[in-house]
This record gives structure tokens, C-alpha cells and sequence, in this order.
């Protein structure tokens, strides 16, 4: 990347795609300007008419689901059908949101006793969006249909990597009728991103991304009182209890890991196993991880595509020899494919405990960390001994029990029986290091709001 501008290179390959150039001061200001104009109109568009727009982006999505996958998957290397998979989940958001987003936007009634009182959700103005590569359209979706449902217009700071992903995003909202300058992408180095924060038109910031990001945007949007929403990393724990079936815990814990290559933040990284169980699931899980094929991302027969960049995949490797310097067993994968590309094999990682990257850092690829404690009480213990707080997984056929277990796990979630998914139905984010703030559901079209109090008497 220079000071002008960046490539694009496909993961599978190394090859070049292609090039964007930074954008200068007078087009960023073009851009922001237009955001605003275009929010002082589509702010007073009736709620129920934005949802009409969210159905029309849904049938937008489903139409060239081919293409943007393509696309998808060129650009950071995910497995052609998992890239499809995730353009229909964007499409079933949108539906969601057109179906229910009126109700979630209504006009909210406060007994007051005599006295008629509601409280409104009004939209705060254009939003700046800046977004990761692993979900190049899903995390565009899941923070812009609730903001912009709301009233609010999106400016996005997308991932160098994936930045035409962005850019058809943008095209496909046009084509599905919504306003020029009610979704924008703004093509800029990190230095300039302050100062769209700083500007008086942009009104909030939502990240999905690093610690170290998320912190930055915040410390600077802190500074002129502007509010955010931060999903930052995880290192989600998979707890195995003593009467989990395990065949299934298996199953589920090879999809929530290595799905995606392993490079999702609301994911099993921490296969923490209590007593009697550590043997058979550990047996199991690393023949199946054994068993993931690892190749082209457009062969129907591949499990796990490249990872996103080349530096990705060694940063990955450091932390896995790092882990292994401090006591770590390697039972398959651990070192990177010999290839063209930035392929790495399905890892899988023993005798984990606190100090080790593996434990202590987020694996952002196919790397599993498996933790052996004695009982339940050790396994919350470990769990909560992480600096992140996305979500977490229990594996148990005592489900009240787990219902409460739940309650002394610090994560914005808790999947019991079941692999961690974001759902439009329900909030997605964190706690801890993991971020504040909630996305989908109606915490996130309520996110960026002046939830505006109207207290009515009589004359």
C-alpha cells in the first residue's frame, strides 16, 4: 500500500486484481456532503417506505448472490458457497427488517398517568461505518440496514482487501432504489478517518474490527461527543461438560471453528473440555480437522479456503510457534501450506493454558486451542479468563443447569447446545476488550437514535 493508493490481491493466487486510489480532501468533501443533503430528505421518508426500499435490496441481493460471491471470494479467499451463504443471510436481514422494522420503529407510548407521553426514535444523521474483510457484505448489513432503517445515512470505511466487495454493495443499494448519498463509501488512508470523525455532519461511528482500532475511533469520537458502536475481537470458549453428546459437540465445534477459515470474531477459539470428556472429544475433533480440505475456494470439494492475506497467515503462524515455545502440543496443522496463497491447514493446539498466545490473543484463522480442567467451576473460570467477551458455547444435557452457568460467563452471548450465529432476531456484541454496544434486533436500529421524549398536556 503507498501514499496514493492500494491493490487488491487474491489470496488463492498472490495475483493482483486491482487498484483503488486514496480519496483527496475535495472528494471526500463531495461525498460527506452528499450524505448530508440526502439525510435531510430520507430522514422524513415514512418508516414503512424504507422497509419497501430493504425488501426491494433483498430481491437486489438475491438476484446477483452469484456475482457478489464471486467476488467475495476472489478477493479474500472465502469458499465460493460460503461466500453465496452469505449474501442470502444479508438478503434474509433485509427481509426481516422490512417485515418488522416499523413495528421497531414506532412510537413508543410512556404511561405517565393523565399526562400522554411517548418517546420517539428519531434518525441522528449520516454515520460512519468503518468494516473488516472476514464479512466483506454481512458486516456492511448488519450495521447499515438497522442504522439506515432508523433514518440515518452510512459512509463506509471498508477493508483495503475487499474494497470492490463494498463498492457492488453501494451499486446494488441504487439499483434497489435508495437515495444517492444514503450509502457511500469513502476510499481513505487511516490518517483521514479523523477527520471525518471531527466533521460536524457525521454524527457517530460504528466499528467492527481490532482492539487497537476500535480504541483509536473511540478515543477520537470521544473527544467531540459523538457516540459509537465497537464489535472488536473475541476468543469465544466452547465448554464441553461431562454429559455433552459429543459426537455433536464435535460436529458443531468443527464448524464454528473453521468455518470462514477459521477467521471470525464471534467464534469457538478455546475448546475447553471437563474431566472424562477431554479424551473422546479431542480424538474426535482432530480426525475431522484432519479430514478439512484445504484448497481453491471455487472447488465445490474444499472445506477451507486461503486466508485473507499473506500477512494474516504468518502473524497466525507466530502466534502458534509462540504458543508452542511456552508448552504447547501440535496435534495436526501448524505449519503453512507450501503454496501459492496465504493458506494455512486446520491447527489444532493441546495442553493450552493462560500466558500462551493461543489463550491469552485472538487466533484469527484455523487455529483451535484445546484447555483440559477438572470440572465445571474451572471451566467458567477459564472462560472468563480472557481480556474479550463476544460470545461463548456450553455443551451440556442439563439444560437449566447451563441456563444458569450462563449467567457467570462474561460474553454478550451464550449458545447452549449450539454454535455461536448472529441472527437479525436477536442483539450481536460484547463486553470487555470485546467492545460495547449492540447490533441487529432492535438494539441496533436503535443504536444511533435521539430517543426523544414527547410529553403532551392539555391546553
Amino acid at each position: 500500500m503507498s501514499t496514493s493508493g492500494f491493490a487488491t490481491v487474491n489470496p488463492s493466487t498472490g495475483a493482483e486484481i486491482e487498484t483503488f486510489s486514496f480519496f483527496n480532501p475535495a472528494q471526500t468533501e463531495k461525498i460527506v456532503a452528499q450524505a448530508e443533503e440526502c439525510f435531510q430528505s430520507y430522514r422524513k421518508l415514512p418508516v414503512d417506505k424504507r422497509a419497501d426500499l430493504f425488501s426491494r435490496l433483498a430481491s437486489t441481493l438475491r438476484k446477483n448472490q452469484a456475482q457478489l460471491a464471486k467476488i467475495i471470494t476472489t478477493e479474500m479467499g472465502k469458499v465460493f458457497s460460503e461466500a453465496e451463504a452469505e449474501v442470502e443471510k444479508c438478503a434474509h436481514e433485509a427481509d426481516w427488517y422490512a417485515e418488522y422494522g416499523p413495528k421497531i420503529m414506532a412510537d413508543e407510548p410512556a404511561p405517565t398517568g393523565k399526562v400522554n407521553a411517548y418517546v420517539s426514535y428519531l434518525p441522528l444523521g449520516p454515520i460512519l461505518a468503518i468494516m473488516p474483510w472476514n464479512f466483506p457484505i454481512w458486516q456492511l448489513t448488519r450495521m447499515a440496514i438497522p442504522t439506515m432503517l432508523a433514518g440515518n445515512v452510512v459512509l463506509v470505511k471498508h477493508s483495503p482487501n475487499t474494497q470492490r466487495s463494498s463498492l457492488e454493495f453501494e451499486r446494488f443499494m441504487l439499483e434497489a432504489g435508495f437515495p444517492q448519498g444514503a450509502f457511500q463509501n469513502l476510499i481513505l488512508k487511516v490518517d483521514d478517518i479523523v477527520k471525518v470523525i471531527n466533521d460536524p455532519r457525521v454524527q457517530g461511528a460504528s466499528v467492527t474490527g481490532s482492539v487497537r482500532a476500535g480504541s483509536a475511533v473511540a478515543s477520537e469520537a470521544g473527544k467531540v461527543i459523538k457516540k459509537t458502536v465497537m464489535e472488536l475481537g473475541g476468543s469465544d470458549a466452547f465448554i464441553v461438560c461431562e454429559d455433552a453428546d459429543i459426537p455433536k459437540a464435535v460436529a458443531a465445534g468443527i464448524r464454528g471453528r473453521f468455518h470462514n477459515a477459521g477467521q471470525v470474531c464471534l467464534a469457538a477459539k478455546r475448546f475447553i473440555l471437563v474431566g472424562k470428556t477431554a479424551d473422546e472429544f479431542e480424538q474426535s475433533f482432530v480426525e475431522a480437522a484432519r479430514s478439512l480440505r484445504v484448497g481453491d475456494p471455487f472447488d465445490s470439494a474444499t472445506d477451507l479456503g486461503p486466508m485473507a492475506r499473506v500477512d494474516l497467515r504468518d502473524g497466525l503462524h507466530k502466534q502458534v510457534e509462540g504458543s508452542i515455545a511456552k508448552g504447547a502440543r501440535v496435534l495436526c496443522g501448524g505449519k503453512p501450506v507450501e503454496d501459492k496463497g496465504a493458506f494455512y491447514p486446520p491447527t489444532v493446539l493441546s495442553e493450552v493454558r493462560e500466558g500462551m498466545p493461543a489463550f491469552d490473543d485472538e487466533t484469527f484463522g484455523p487455529v483451535a486451542a484445546i484447555i483440559r480442567v477438572p470440572d465445571l467451576d474451572a471451566a467458567v473460570r477459564a472462560a472468563n479468563a480472557s481480556q474479550f467477551g463476544l460470545s461463548s458455547n456450553l455443551w451440556t444435557r442439563d439444560v437449566e443447569m447451563a441456563r444458569k452457568v450462563a449467567t457467570d460467563l462474561y460474553t454478550g452471548g451464550v449458545f447452549i447446545n449450539g454454535i455461536t450465529a448472529s441472527d437479525p432476531r436477536v442483539p450481536v456484541g460484547g463486553v470487555k476488550n470485546s467492545g460495547y454496544g449492540r447490533e441487529l434486533s432492535h438494539f441496533g436500529a436503535h443504536a444511533f437514535v435521539n430517543a426523544q421524549t414527547v410529553w403532551v398536556e392539555n391546553a
